[in-house]
């Protein structure tokens, strides 16, 4: 190895130490830490972001880039060498344009948005909330500016997430998605199938165990993982061998359960990355996108299909004997997918999920680009959930609070939610193409056969190729909205779920 290719992967390998303290406090802040540390936190936060910033636009590291050009060229496009070279050398020029001081206000005022966000929730007051929101999205404006004239500032914010991805090239697959829920949405909004089973009561408690037990079956490595309750569920952890994922549990309904398989799709993900690239930036995730299709697949492909419950039900109605024990599994599973237009995007079903991501795809642009004022959220948002879900908005913790991005600054994150959907079908069908027996293993409860192939072809890539070059090697295909649209149309189509 050449001395300025080593010097260059310790520098990057203090970074990721650096970055994934910073995941590490920030899952203690919305997991144990007491509400009163959050100024402290912002600190600490700003303080990490600060020295991993200055490390990564210091003038050795632009030295050291330099240096190995010639050794980049001389490599295999595809080499671990030449990925990890041409990565950093994209990371390097985005990061030297901003402001180091800008890079810690923005880790600090998330840090302390989201205090705010929680109690505004709780209260169902978005006015407590606008300030901390009007300070992150003055920010983003911002770090938007550091970057040279472009056609669309979501842009610069949306490659954050889903990197070589225009926002015009969203619009489009959005716009063939959007075509095709429209019209199936409005066929099956008057289905009537009975799910008042799902609400009542369920004790937490039992939530808790039947959730580390799913866990336990989709399989993580012994010692590897945690389950931890949170106000907003999401995925984290410091390395392959420190999984940590979060549920919230509703004493009235069982979407725990669907929201544990969905993190767990995230954990796996993280799992199962590169060992030998672990703290390098080639051995991270590719984008938010990819990752979403991983989790999207659990949640929907897995955890809503007829083949996993004819083997798990039996031990859910075990749990809750007084809810499901006189259901039978066909009215069970036809339940757990009925499609009813509704309030919150991660209680949504796969039929109507889409259009509550297109909703605030399109507001975070008109919001960016000014033409929606932060004051006037909650009524816009409102209006839109209307016109898009024909649902009306009771109040602003069901409304325009529900979700926690906002807070945390992460605006250009939404439409990586429907882009891993799409792609999370492509992934499956290739899936069941490669693994002819799959279905009868989900049936049997076994996941090896599926963890393995995903470890192969999708999350062994790392980062070091681009989201839709990494899809592109495991499916054949780059994104397309068609296998994604008819999916939905076979399972939904008839107006009960398959």
């Amino acid at each position: 190895m050449s001395k300025p290719l080593q010097q260059l992967q310790e520098r990057l390998g203090k970074i990721t130490d650096l970055e994934r303290i910073s995941r590490l406090l920030s899952w203690d802040q919305q997991t144990m830490m007491p509400p009163a540390g959050s100024d402290h936190r912002a600190d600490h936060l700003a303080t990490l972001r600060r020295a991993a910033h200055e490390l990564l636009i210091a003038d050795e590291t632009g030295r050291l880039l330099d240096e190995l050009r010639p050794l980049e060229e001389s490599l295999e496009p595809d080499s671990d060498d030449a990925a990890l070279i041409r990565l950093t050398r994209r990371e390097y020029e985005k990061a030297v344009r901003v402001p180091t001081d800008l890079r810690a206000e923005m880790a600090h005022a998330s840090a302390q948005a989201r205090p705010a966000w929680v109690k505004a929730k709780a209260e169902s007051n978005f006015a407590i909330f606008l300030p901390a929101l009007e300070r992150n999205f003055e920010l983003r404006q911002r770090y938007v500016a550091c970057f040279e004239e472009v056609e669309e500032p979501y842009d610069i914010l949306l490659d954050d997430f889903e990197p070589y991805t225009t926002t015009a090239e969203v619009r489009e697959i959005f716009a063939e998605v959007k075509a095709g829920l429209v019209p199936l949405i409005g066929e099956l909004r008057d289905v009537e199938l009975n799910d008042s089973f799902l609400h009542g009561d369920f004790p937490v408690e039992r939530q808790r165990r039947v959730t580390n037990d799913v866990v336990e079956l989709f399989g993580f490595r012994p010692g590897t993982w945690r389950l931890d309750p949170t106000e907003h569920p999401f995925a984290s952890g410091t390395g392959v061998d420190d999984v940590r994922i979060t549920t919230h549990y509703d004493p009235e309904t069982i979407n725990s359960l669907f929201s544990t398989m969905h993190e767990y799709g995230h954990g796996l993900y993280s799992h199962q990355l590169p060992r030998e690239l672990e703290r390098l930036p080639t051995g991270n995730a590719c984008s938010l996108g990819i990752h979403e299709s991983q989790s999207r697949l659990w949640e929907n492909l897995v955890g809503r299909s007829p083949r996993f419950w004819s083997f798990f039900y039996p031990r859910l109605q075990e749990t809750f004997p007084e809810q499901l024990g006189a259901v039978e599994i066909e009215q069970f599973v036809a339940g757990i997918n009925v499609v009813k237009p509704s309030l919150i995007r991660i209680k949504a079903d796969e039929v109507t999920y889409g259009m509550h991501i297109i909703l605030r795809f399109e507001l975070e642009q008109d919001l960016v680009n000014g033409r929606v004022e932060l004051r006037d959220l909650p009524r816009v948002w409102n209006e839109r959930m209307q016109d898009y879900l024909g649902v009306e908005v009771p109040d602003d913790a069901h409304g325009v609070l529900q979700d926690t991005h906002w807070a945390s600054g992460l605006i250009g994150y939404f439409p990586t939610y429907l882009l891993g959907s799409v792609m999370s079908v492509q992934i499956w069908e290739q899936v069941v193409e490669d693994i002819p027996d799959l279905e009868d293993q989900v049936e049997r409860g076994e996941f090896g056969g599926l963890r393995d192939w995903l470890r192969e072809h999708v999350h062994a890539y790392g980062r070091k190729f681009s989201p839709q070059e990494t899809l592109e090697r495991a499916t054949g295909s780059r994104i397309d909205a068609k296998p994604y649209l008819a999916y939905l149309r076979a399972k939904y189509g008839a107006g009960v779920a398959a």
